[in-house]
């Protein structure tokens, strides 16, 4: 009888008496939901630029539609609101979108130089000589999910050069027009974007 009193208080990992262990570690999917803290800045400049962007996309202003805006926003910005702020602090924010911000017109440049490149190709008497399709691969340096999408948009966005696969691990593999298109890859933008994303 003694020896039966003792089960669960020896063997078992759980309290005095108790006939079920306790793991020595979490599930990862819990220990992350434990660590999700609710931030009031970010969540509240997602829910400005979210709701801005539904009235103007929307086009209705009676007390239906936006009470609809406004739950839906609400929810949004409450579950991906440290997808847009990485930084919980007023002037960590204004500080990254004061970086992001600088970066694009240097991306508008790039833009503009691109599609110049392309027009030359495709008025040139040798068209059909100078276009030279690649596929370019290579590994980034970036670390976060949004620097890597921001790169991999980038690309796309600047005329000749089409991102077709990105990883989480920064491999990303971009179709080129051309040899000059292709090779200043992953270069001065991914630079730059570091420095946007203050990852330097």
């Amino acid at each position: 009888m003694d020896e039966d009193r003792q089960v669960g208080t020896q063997d078992s990992k759980g309290p005095v008496g108790s006939p079920h262990p306790v793991p020595d570690e979490a599930p990862a999917a819990f220990q992350a939901s434990q660590g999700r803290r609710f931030f009031i800045y970010p969540f509240a400049l997602t829910f400005i630029i979210m709701f801005g962007i539904w009235v103007l996309l929307s086009g209705k202003f009676d007390p239906f539609h936006l009470s609809l805006g406004l739950i839906s926003c609400g929810i949004v910005s409450f579950l991906s609101s440290d997808l847009l702020f990485a930084s919980p602090k007023i002037g960590g924010l204004l500080s990254q979108w004061g970086r992001f911000i600088r970066y694009i017109p240097w991306l508008m440049l790039e833009i503009i130089k691109a599609n110049l490149h392309v027009t030359y190709l495709v008025f040139h008497p040798r068209m059909m000589e100078l276009i030279d399709p690649r596929i370019v691969k290579f590994r980034s340096k970036l670390k976060s999910d949004l620097a890597l999408v921001t790169f991999a948009n980038s690309i796309t966005l600047t005329p000749g050069t089409i991102t077709v696969y990105v990883s989480i691990d920064g491999d990303f593999k971009v179709h080129a027009i051309d040899k000059a298109s292709g090779d200043p890859l992953p270069g001065a933008m991914e630079a730059n974007i570091a420095k946007a994303f203050g990852e330097v």
